[in-house]
């Protein structure tokens, strides 16, 4: 499976809430690309609910395919192993990295045990990837090579489009002298292909190397 992350770039969110026995537990779900942003989420859910009784939280930071990717998980406050690692595990168990995930909870009164707090954990932060995906704000991160193709101002707007309808992932365009296409590709052949039959042998990629990207499914 590849790796999902939210749409829209760093700083994207997602809100949830799920009640259990009148405790209420809020997810909101962050995407995030440094520890120290995913930090300052948790800071922000605690100073807006400041009145909870928890801010248990983790997240996952980098590939899954990286051997220095970052997995980290808090109860605060709740019995050992009984926040921060299930709501870990609901994030990896769904494949979503460069999120962090915190969970405010308003205690309802009655006590849930060491179960029911793993349950209501997870099922807090499960319940805001299914929110996210309902709304089509989830995308893949995969790792694509990076090219630039210079292009006339009278050519791109028609190259670009037919581009796009062949299925080429076009990650912005610069205007200067030229029209300067970026493009993600994970078939350094086809992509040159399809880019002589679209230019008319015109125009040449130029390989920047490579880099994890948002593709949408």
């Amino acid at each position: 499976m590849p790796d999902l992350t939210l749409h829209g770039g760093a700083g994207s969110r997602v809100d949830a809430e799920i009640e259990v026995k009148r405790s209420r537990f809020l997810c909101r779900l962050v995407r995030t690309e440094t520890e120290d942003a995913a930090r300052a989420a948790i800071d922000d859910a605690r100073k807006e609910h400041w009145n909870a009784r928890h801010h248990c939280s983790a997240f996952v930071l980098g590939p899954s395919v990286a051997p220095d990717q970052v997995r980290r998980s808090n109860d605060d406050g709740e019995p050992s192993g009984t926040a921060g690692r299930p709501m870990l595990e609901a994030l990896t168990g769904r494949d979503f990295v460069d999120c962090v995930a915190v969970v405010s909870r308003y205690f309802g009164g009655t006590l849930l045990g060491a179960g029911g707090l793993v349950r209501a954990y997870s099922e807090a932060v499960l319940t805001a990837i299914d929110e996210a995906q309902v709304h089509g704000l989830v995308v893949a991160r995969e790792r694509r090579e990076l090219f630039t193709l210079a292009l006339s101002h009278a050519d791109a707007g028609r190259i670009e489009a037919e581009l796009r309808q062949r299925g080429v992932l076009i990650l912005g365009t610069d205007y200067g002298r030229d029209a300067v296409l970026h493009i993600a590709d994970d078939n350094t052949e086809r992509l040159a292909a399809t880019v002589a039959q679209v230019t008319a042998g015109g125009a040449v990629l130029e390989a920047l190397g490579h880099e994890w990207v948002d593709v949408t499914a």
